[in-house]
This record gives structure tokens, C-alpha cells and sequence, in this order.
């Protein structure tokens, strides 16, 4: 099976039912709950029916509190996991525990409590620190800042810029006020901090010399004391917000082991939130409930079982061509071609009604990725990665249970070609050799090198490429027959098909002039297909012999990537492995040639797979593949941290 085929659902059950039916078809997990817009949008509808209430806000609420909850933990309680650690599993009905999902929230609850306490006292303390800060430039003042003089004298407090000459503003102060006197308290980049006595009918003369300088007036609180009495007390402010805090972590800390709880209880409500979510997409009207959506075919005899046990009406239909847009995609494969959706789903889903690439492009995907890798070393290297993944991790996750199976099968190809070619690491185990001795000349045995071989490597990646662009040609031509279109299968990829003959018959056997007018009358005769008049057909043979031409030249050329990579490859591992062989010390050889080696396949274990989908998605993509499907998303059960075991 490909792309599973779809049944469009129409249900109408009692109203005191539809907890217990949403929970039904949540277990089932195969139907996708329209929108009920368009029913509200008809007048005779919204006459009777209207959407369903729920508590969806409600649980999105929850759902962020156990978020919180368990950042706290990660943050303040972190625990050692294991790479591989499988996850845990569970039956369905203590998944939907609803006494356990409230236990989970109340430990939140308690968490975050916590947290925000935490919070708020490093909040306070960045306010305290802020003012001890700002008292700092006036430690060294021993009037209490509370003293503004005596009954003649006032205490000025303020800054200048710290360019100011002290002894010229000081001579100025004292020409114009005569009694007053400066102290500098301290300095920084910025400023200088002054204390100013000025007898009080002086005032005004002395500000005004100042001011000529900069001088501006400190912002200080309304404090008491000194600013040492005053710093000193914020010092004994900070400790005591250092235990509060430490306690409050400490708090959080003994609710550490709480985290696997917390998590389960976050799977718990992504339950409920799918199930309000659900509520939402069903209308209601007195004494019923309505609903409307999209049923897998395959799983519609358990669907059928289900909705037996309730008081219902349900009517499942093939969906009309004219619905195919709206029609969700499901793709279902084999377990060897599963992992290709990953591809698929990066690019895009095949539309409703078409064809799945997957099947088709599996094997060359596999091929080309191990082709331009090519290193038993490398392949090695990803067949042991998945297999110990997939056996202690159990992936389950949107693209890690694709990715992890694909990275295993390009392994094996990988694998293959290195044998193919000779390639362990580079060449190491022949540098390796020579190394301990120098008369030895042990090589890998190999069908071909591509350091030496590379014209044939790449004309082996041209011919790969052909076969590819006509498997994608012969899909297209298959569509178009399917679709009653056998004329213009046969006057566009047919009529190219012969071409490609004719030129390969031309090549192998010398006969190119006969070849080449067998091509010309070929052209002539197909591709003025479908356009109306001489000069249509015209324009049509010269626009198609320009874009054909010029298209198929330079596709088939994009698949000298194959051979560039596998080149690069093998070229940048050989350096490497030379660079640790100059050394003359095997344990030196090795840490080198390894290093250069991890670096090589770091790179090229990603850039292998860009290049592979390229040539996926642009060359053989664009020969037959409609996107714009819409994945399938049924309401089921989903889970983040455990398995579910269903019974």
C-alpha cells in the first residue's frame, strides 16, 4: 500500500455520548475531524446546529504548567539520562488515568510555586544590588545621609565629569563662595563623587560654580545613617535573599525524582487537550452531536466495531475527484521504504489520488547516498549508529524514526560501494601497513579506484543518472495513459525515449547520419502535438527541441555529483591518512588519521544527503510528482515520553 485511500465520514450520535465516543475514536486513531465551517456558513444549518463547547483552554493552561515544571527540574534538579534509554511503556488506560494526571499537576503546581519565589527573590536581589551600586562612589561620606548641614552650613552631594580638573573647580568654589569646602569621595571612568560644605549664604554662588563644571546633584533615597551603615545593611539584605533562595531551591531540588512523573503527566494531558480540541470540531443541536471528518480505509472494519457499542448513525462515502484537495494523505509503506518519508515529508506530501515516489525512489536514494560516501569505514560506522539506536532508544519520534532506519540502509550501501572501490577509512589499512613495513604493498582488493578511475566513475554516474530520469519519464508516461492521454505520452517522454535509443544506437554502432535523420523525422512528427495551426506546430517543435534539449542535457549532467563526491571523499581521507603516515609514529598515524577521518564523514554524511535530494526532488520529482497533499493528523493518542501498549 502507498498512499492510503480515504472515506469520507458523516456521524450523528447523542449528545451524553460523546465523551465516551471521542475517547472510542481516540483509541481507533483513524479519523481526522474536519472544520465545521462550512456547515456554519449555510444558514439552514446554523439555524439548528452549532460548534461544541470545551475546556481547551483550560488544558493548554495545564499543559503549560507541567512545562514550567519540568524546565524547573531540568534547570535547578538536572538528572543524568542515557543516550539510548528506552522509553517507558504503558497501557492505554493508565496513560488516561485522570486521578494521575491531577497528581501531576498538583506537584507542578507545587514546583512552580517554587520557581516563582525563586524568580522574584533573584528579582530583589538585582534591585538591592542596584542600589548598594548606586551608595558604592559614597562610602567614604561619614555625615549621615539623612544630615543636610547645620543651622549655617549645607552638605552638598553630587558628581562631575571625571575630566574635571579638581584643583581648578576648587579654586573657583572657593573665589565665588569663599566659605565652602571640597572633598572628593571617589572616582571612577565616569565621574567624581564630591562632598560640598557651603555656608548657606553662599549657597547659591558656590552651585553656580559648580555647575559650570557639570556638577549635577546625587539621586540617593531617603535613607538613614551613613553609606557604609547603609551598605552594610543591604550586604545583610543579600545573604538573607541567598537563603531564601537556596532553601527554595533546595525545595525543588528534593522534588527531583518527581521528573518522570511529570513528564507522564504531560503526555496525560496532550490527551485531553486533543480530546477538547476534537469537542471543538463537532456541532451541536438539542439532544445530538454531529460530526464530520476523513476515516483511514484500512482501519474502517475496527472504526465500524467501535461505533457499534453507541447509539449512532454514520454513513461512510468514497470522497469526489472534485474533493481530492481536501482529502488528508497517508502514506503507508514497508518497513524498507518507510524511512523515505522522511525525504518526502521534507519536500512535500504527493496530493490525494496520485502517486507515492517512495517505492519508486527508495532504491536509487539508497544507491546514489552509498555511491557518493563509498567507505566501508564510513558504512560501518552508520550500520552500527542505527542498529544500537533503534534497539536501546526506540525512536518514535516526527523525523527520528525515519531518519535513524535510512541512516542503517545508506550504511549498507555505503558499505557495498566502499568495497566496491577499496575503502576503508582512506586508504588507511594499506598506509597502515606500510607504516610498520616500509617494502609492503598490501591494497584493499577493488573493482575500480576513484582517484585513478574517475572518466569511467563519472560516466557510470551519467548512465545511473539516465536510468533514473527515464524511470521518472516512464511514471509520467503511466499517469498519462491512466488518464486516457496515450497520444501525449507517446509525442512527449515516448518520442524522447526513442531519441535517447537512437542516439545510443548511434554511439555503439557508428551509424550516426541515419540515426540522426531518424531523430529529426521523429521530432517533426511528435512534438507539434496538440498546438493548433502550421505556425503553432512550428513554434511548438522549435520550443520543445530548445527546452527538451537544453533540460535533459543539463540533468543528466547534475548526476556528475555522484562522481565528484565519491572523488572528494576518497581524496580528503587519503590526505588525512598521509598526513598521520609523515609522522613515522603508528600511534601518532592513528590519532591523526582518525581525526581527519571523523572530520570527512562528519561532513559528508550530510552533504551526501542534500545532494541525494536534490537530485530526488529536482530531477526525478519534476518528471511526475504532484505535491500539496495534506498530512493526515486523526485524533488518536500521542505521546512524547512513554510507548503506549494498546490492548
Amino acid at each position: 500500500m502507498a498512499i492510503v485511500k480515504m472515506k469520507r465520514l458523516h456521524l450523528i450520535a447523542l449528545a451524553q455520548d460523546r465523551d465516551a465516543l471521542l475517547a472510542s475514536l481516540q483509541h481507533v486513531g483513524c479519523v481526522e475531524l474536519r472544520e465545521p465551517g462550512e456547515y456554519l456558513a449555510d444558514e439552514s444549518y446554523a439555524a439548528l446546529l452549532h460548534r461544541e463547547t470545551s475546556d481547551l483552554a483550560q488544558a493548554r493552561g495545564d499543559l503549560a504548567e507541567l512545562q514550567h515544571a519540568i524546565e524547573a527540574l531540568r534547570q535547578y534538579a538536572p538528572q543524568k539520562g542515557s543516550l539510548f534509554a528506552p522509553r517507558a511503556q504503558l497501557g492505554e488506560a493508565e496513560l488516561l488515568d485522570s486521578r494521575a494526571r491531577q497528581a501531576a499537576l498538583d506537584k507542578a503546581a507545587a514546583i512552580n510555586g517554587h520557581a516563582r519565589t525563586v524568580g522574584q527573590l533573584s528579582a530583589r536581589e538585582t534591585r538591592v544590588r542596584a542600589d548598594q551600586l548606586s551608595l558604592t562612589p559614597w562610602a567614604a561620606c561619614t555625615v549621615p545621609l539623612e544630615v543636610r548641614g547645620t543651622a549655617r552650613t549645607e552638605v552638598l552631594l553630587g558628581s562631575v565629569p571625571s575630566g574635571v580638573d579638581f584643583a581648578s573647580m576648587a579654586g573657583a568654589v572657593e573665589e565665588a563662595a569663599g566659605a565652602a569646602a571640597l572633598a572628593e569621595l571617589s572616582a571612577d571612568r565616569e565621574q567624581r563623587y564630591l562632598e560640598v560644605i557651603v555656608h548657606k549664604d553662599c549657597r547659591q554662588q558656590a552651585l553656580d560654580a559648580l555647575r559650570s563644571f557639570g556638577f549635577s546633584f546625587a539621586q540617593l533615597k531617603d535613607l538613614t545613617g551613613t553609606a557604609q551603615e547603609n551598605i552594610r545593611a543591604l550586604d545583610q539584605e543579600l545573604a538573607a535573599i541567598a537563603r531564601e533562595r537556596e532553601a527554595e531551591i533546595a525545595a525543588i531540588r528534593e522534588m527531583g525524582p518527581s521528573l518522570d512523573e511529570l513528564k507522564l503527566g504531560l503526555d496525560r494531558v496532550e490527551q485531553v487537550i486533543a480530546s477538547e480540541s476534537a469537542k471543538e470540531r463537532l456541532l451541536a443541536g438539542g439532544s445530538i452531536v454531529y460530526l464530520d471528518g476523513w476515516a483511514s480505509e484500512p482501519e474502517v472494519p475496527e472504526l465500524e466495531k467501535a461505533l457499534a457499542k453507541f447509539d449512532c448513525a454514520y454513513e461512510l462515502t468514497e470522497p469526489a475527484e472534485e474533493e481530492y484537495p481536501e482529502v488528508p494523505v497517508q502514506l503507508r509503506n514497508s518497513k524498507l521504504i518507510r524511512p523515505m518519508n522522511m525525504v518526502t515529508e521534507m519536500y512535500a506530501l504527493p496530493a490525494y489520488g496520485t502517486i507515492d515516489p517512495n517505492p519508486l525512489m527508495a532504491p536509487f536514494f539508497i544507491l546514489f547516498y552509498g555511491m557518493m560516501l563509498a567507505d566501508m569505514g564510513y558504512g560501518l560506522i552508520m550500520m552500527i549508529l542505527s542498529a544500537v539506536i533503534m534497539k536501546k532508544a526506540k525512536p518514535n519520534g516526527a523525523t527520528m524514526r525515519y531518519m535513524i532506519p535510512l541512516m542503517g540502509l545508506c550504511g549498507v550501501s555505503t558499505f557495498a560501494w566502499g568495497a566496491v572501490t577499496g575503502g576503508f577509512f582512506g586508504d588507511f589499512i594499506p598506509q597502515l601497513m606500510k607504516l610498520l613495513n616500509p617494502e609492503s604493498t598490501f591494497a584493499l582488493p577493488a573493482l575500480f579506484s576513484p582517484v585513478d578511475d574517475a572518466l569511467m566513475v563519472m560516466m557510470g554516474s551519467l548512465v545511473l543518472g539516465v536510468v533514473h530520469i527515464f524511470t521518472g519519464m516512464a511514471v509520467s508516461m503511466y499517469k498519462q495513459i491512466k488518464r486516457g492521454e496515450v497520444m501525449a505520452a507517446l509525442c512527449n517522454e515516448g518520442a524522447w525515449y526513442l531519441v535517447f535509443i537512437l542516439a545510443g544506437v548511434a554511439a555503439a554502432t557508428g551509424l550516426v547520419m541515419p540515426c540522426v535523420i531518424a531523430i529529426l523525422v521523429l521530432l517533426l512528427l511528435t512534438q507539434g502535438y496538440g498546438k493548433k495551426g502550421i505556425l503553432g506546430k512550428l513554434m511548438g517543435i522549435f520550443g520543445s527541441l530548445y527546452n527538451n534539449l537544453t533540460g535533459y542535457f543539463s540533468d543528466i549532467l547534475s548526476y556528475s555529483r555522484l562522481m565528484a563526491l565519491m572523488l572528494a571523499g576518497a581524496v580528503v581521507a587519503q590526505v588525512f591518512n598521509t598526513l598521520g603516515a609523515m609522522t613515522g609514529n603508528v600511534v601518532l598515524f592513528v590519532i591523526v588519521a582518525f581525526i581527519g577521518n571523523g572530520l570527512n564523514f562528519a561532513l559528508n554524511i550530510l552533504g551526501c544527503y542534500v545532494h541525494d535530494m536534490r537530485l530526488m526532488c529536482l530531477e526525478f520529482f519534476g518528471r511526475f510528482y504532484e505535491d500539496g497533499g495534506k498530512p493526515f493528523r486523526p485524533l488518536n493518542i500521542n505521546t512524547q515520553y512513554v510507548d503506549i501498549v494498546k490492548k
